[in-house]
């Protein structure tokens, strides 16, 4: 079994990590951005993937492995795990429709509240303590899904008709288009960067570089809200004008 996650703040990457250690703690686990990935989608029958929704659909980055990468998906057992800091509608089914017509055979799929990770919106912020009961809500839905796996009745969250339609009625059809394209919406305050260059290593698109001792965004902002999250100055924003809130899972276990 191999399990697949792209996270921006460590949500989705933990939710995987017990989620497999429940079910089968021989698999193997890669980030979406892991050189292995492919070789190791080669190898496994059964995936489970994890990731966060944004604005009801599925990161820009992760829909152009999927697309790009095809070839690999018939006959592929999937489950499909999405994270999300309040509603998603068909987050998990948006992914699993794609995959399925690629050849895929979806398995079922699991929603998780997570602690928000929209940093710069004042949107969905919560105290420490509500953060840690949102964690320990979402360990104890793994466990409960992972039964019911083994008891041979998956979840099915977001994978039929009317996940479908809540997804596209609730978000999708107004903020859909934010995800369809890379964006360029990245700003970082020269005036509070200190050049450490944390966030140019952990940008998944290497979509910051470091110039003059300062961090300078391109145009494929994948949105994945890691940089805006980890910068010691608070220097970096995409939505909002002003960090409000950082956390990564770290935070709240």
């Amino acid at each position: 079994m191999l399990g697949i996650y792209f996270s921006g703040t460590g949500n989705s990457r933990y939710a995987l990590e017990v989620f497999l250690n429940q079910y089968d703690k021989t698999a193997d686990i890669c980030a979406l951005t892991d050189q292995r990935i492919v070789n190791c989608i080669h190898e496994n029958k059964d995936i489970v993937f994890s990731y966060s929704v944004q604005f009801s659909s599925i990161p820009k980055m992760l829909k152009d492995f999927v697309d790009d990468n095809k070839d690999l998906w018939s006959g592929k057992n999937i489950f499909v795990i999405a994270t999300m800091g309040l509603f998603s509608g068909d987050g998990a089914g948006i992914l699993a429709r794609r995959l399925r017509q690629y050849g895929a055979q979806i398995q079922g799929g699991l929603h998780l509240k997570m602690p928000d990770s929209i940093a710069d919106e004042k949107a969905l912020k919560r105290s420490l303590d509500k953060n840690k009961m949102l964690v320990k809500a979402a360990e104890n839905k793994i466990n409960k899904a992972v039964q019911d796996i083994q008891y041979g009745k998956p979840p099915q969250e977001g994978i039929g008709f009317l996940y479908h339609l809540a997804g596209l009625f609730g978000q999708r059809l107004y903020f859909g288009h934010k995800t369809q394209h890379y964006t360029n919406k990245l700003k970082i305050n020269a005036q509070k960067c200190i050049g450490c260059g944390k966030c140019a290593a952990q940008c998944p698109m290497n979509n910051i570089q470091m110039a003059e001792k300062t961090a300078k965004a391109s145009n494929q902002c994948t949105m994945c809200y890691r940089c805006i999250n980890i910068c010691p100055q608070q220097a970096i924003t995409l939505i909002g004008k002003s960090v409000i809130q950082q956390g990564t899972i770290e935070k709240y276990l």
